[in-house]
């Protein structure tokens, strides 16, 4: 199965983590990335819209809102929802004050 994962997170809660449970998490990104997850900082959004395919219309900025900003998002493959959460747990976002959503990636 695949899922993708969004992480959340703010600078100040990451900053106040300690250094070295920082350190690991960002080890622990690593070993992921050797295993193939795809995984990225998230940038500056754009919403498309084209209702009715009457015309593409572009809006700078996220739809949805959250106490945290989305940091990151990583595509991950895993047997279980379960296992999925197990390879997010250790993840910078998770240990530094923030949280990681995992969402299945249901073939269409």
């Amino acid at each position: 199965m695949k899922f993708v994962t969004i992480g959340y997170g703010s600078r100040d809660d990451y900053d106040r983590t300690d250094q070295a449970v920082r350190d690991e998490a960002h080890a622990h990104d690593a070993r992921l990335r050797a295993a193939g997850v795809e995984i990225g900082i998230a940038g500056s959004p754009v919403q498309v819209r084209n209702p009715g395919n009457t015309g593409t219309k572009v809006e700078d900025g996220a739809f949805q809102t959250s106490a945290l900003p989305i940091a990151g998002f990583a595509i991950i493959e895993a047997e279980s929802v379960e296992e999925a959460i197990k390879l997010v747990a250790n993840t910078p976002c998770a240990v530094a004050h923030g949280v990681v959503e995992v969402w299945p990636l249901e073939q269409g």
